[in-house]
């Protein structure tokens, strides 16, 4: 009997033994497979997360289609670009039309070209699309919708009923006091039962939120330590209008928010509405982006850019022929954010050279006269390379073709590559834009001259003798540039007629080749030109004196 008791306990703790040390195994196994799931599943997000250290800064740029794209909206639109590019961030475009009276056709269209020509282009928005869309707020309503339902039953946000009527005797009040218009925030103290029994009569009202005085200090990354209480100084702001269409402040920040906007570079006219929106992301318990606000764009004069102007639309400096990183550089020169703010850069060296510390909080002053030099800026550093050179060839070409139309069929260079090269490079220190090129100072470049005798008897009775031996000399030259022209030029006209100057016979050349009494120097002008065109211009000339 006892050996059957010890077999049975021996039985008993080898099944408790086995059973223990596959629950170990079990364990052990399962703590291995959480192991590789949790490491794959870290690789996976690391491969494919939305949320990698790339994608950490998202900036958005967000016009209203009310107008179109001007400098200081482009300035916008450039800092939130470079300094999203500059951290290997997100810059994304959305476009803000909730204010559907003041929009104007085509505007959007304009945005969108205007972007794409300055190289601006977002990396998601209503064209690319993206996994945040739609990028347009008429789009976006019943997102609106189910937010301002969240903030009334938490009740941070109430109706309003008051009419039209009743806050402008409020506004005209204030004014008449020398107050500050504000809303007296009357609705917020409805009671349930008044504000059940007007809408069950079909009172129009707008949602307003609850803005309570008394807010926080903001930290922008621009200005500072600000701080701006709006709920004393101007009431309850209007989130939702009556005609189901969301305002500014309410609309952009559930974007921002949704669209998992980090940092919100825009107008220093924006800054009073930061209290605003910072107490908006409270309300619903969301984290707020970093602001920071750009310093106002004003003209030379100290007055406020604005749209009225006609000369700062984008479209029309493009249609003025400056070059896109030309005008992107000019509107740095005065927005600051760089050590020197003067340099001559590209948009890749505006990424590189890009700091946002660096921005001051002055007013950036708008000296249209240093575009010229900045475009000329670019055309020299483009014309330092064969790839710049092959740029500004078909630009030229382009643009000569749009300017002078027909009138250059049957030029005789036809604007070949070796010719317009010829050109860029004498030229590209003397001119603010290609299309200078095509002014009359530059129409021999593509025209022949048409001339008459009083062309050159104003000068000298010698003009013939004068043509006579440049033709001689320059035909027995074997080559046409400034260095080696200038000895031939001298030489032709060694044993001039009596009361016969050097400075003369220049200007009969150069009236012979251009049909100017000034521009460029004549061994220049023929280097240009080539030999074989310059000499078949003298010859014509000759021809044209002598009939």
């Amino acid at each position: 009997m006892q050996l059957i008791a010890d077999r049975g306990t021996l039985t008993l703790s080898l099944i408790v033994g086995c059973y223990c040390w596959t629950r170990v195994l079990v364990i052990s196994a399962a703590m291995v497979l959480r192991y590789k799931v949790c490491l794959l599943r870290t690789t996976f997000r690391r491969l494919f997360s939305t949320t990698s250290l790339q994608d950490s800064v998202r900036v958005r740029f967000a016009p209203s289609p009310t107008g179109f794209l001007h400098l200081g909206g482009l300035r916008t639109a450039l800092y939130n670009f470079i300094y999203a590019k500059s951290l290997g961030g997100k810059f994304i475009l959305r476009i803000e039309d909730t204010d559907q009276t003041r929009l104007v056709p085509g505007a959007l269209d304009n945005l969108h070209s205007m972007l794409e020509w300055s190289g601006l282009v977002p990396d998601e928005g209503p064209l690319p699309g993206g996994m945040h869309g739609p990028y347009v707020q008429s789009e976006r309503l019943h997102l609106y919708n189910q937010h301002i339902q969240t903030l009334l039953e938490n009740g941070t946000a109430y109706k309003c009923f008051c009419s039209s009527q009743r806050l402008e005797l409020l506004r005209k009040a204030a004014i008449r006091n020398g107050e500050t218009p504000r809303y007296d925030n009357k609705c917020r103290h409805l009671t349930q039962k008044d504000i059940n029994k007007q809408t069950a009569e079909g009172k129009s009202f707008v949602i307003r939120f609850k803005l309570n005085p008394g807010v926080e200090p903001n930290t922008d990354l621009v200005y500072g330590r600000t701080l701006y209480d709006a709920g004393h100084v101007e009431g309850d702001p209007v989130l939702m209008k009556s005609d189901g269409f969301p305002t500014y402040h309410f609309a952009n920040v559930v974007d921002d928010h949704l669209m998992e906007i980090s940092h919100v570079l825009r107008g220093q006219e924006w800054l009073a509405s930061v209290s605003k929106h910072l107490s908006l992301y409270q309300a619903f318990g969301w984290k707020p982006p970093n602001f920071a606000h750009l310093p106002l764009l004003m003209n030379k004069d100290g007055t406020k850019l604005s749209k009225r102007q006609g000369d700062i639309f984008v479209e029309n400096f493009k249609d003025q022929g400056y070059m896109s990183e030309a005008v992107l550089n000019f509107i740095t020169f005065c927005g600051s954010g760089f050590d020197d703010n003067r340099k001559i850069r590209n948009l890749e060296q505006l990424i590189a050279d890009f700091s946002l510390e660096k921005v001051t909080t002055h007013s950036a002053m708008l000296d249209m006269d240093l575009l010229d030099g900045v475009n000329r800026g670019h055309i020299s550093r483009l014309m330092g390379s064969d790839k710049g050179q092959q740029r500004l060839i078909k630009k030229l070409r382009d643009t000569v073709k749009q300017e002078l139309g027909e009138r250059t069929n049957g030029t005789l260079h036809q604007m070949d590559d070796d010719y317009l090269r010829r050109v860029l490079l004498a030229r590209k220190d003397h001119i603010g834009r290609l299309k200078d090129l095509t002014s009359p100072d530059y129409a021999f470049l593509w025209l022949c001259p048409d001339l008459t005798k009083a062309d050159f008897s104003s000068i000298t009775q010698h003009s013939d003798v004068i043509l006579s031996s440049a033709i001689r000399h320059l035909g027995q030259a074997e080559s046409f540039t400034k260095e080696t022209l200038s000895p031939i030029l001298k030489q032709c006209f060694t044993s001039l007629p009596a009361g016969l100057k050097y400075s003369h016979c220049m200007k009969v050349l150069r009236v012979a080749m251009s049909g100017l009494m000034e521009g460029p120097p004549v061994a220049e002008m023929m280097e240009i030109l080539g030999g074989e065109e310059t000499v078949r211009r003298l010859e014509a000339a000759l021809d044209h004196l002598q009939r």
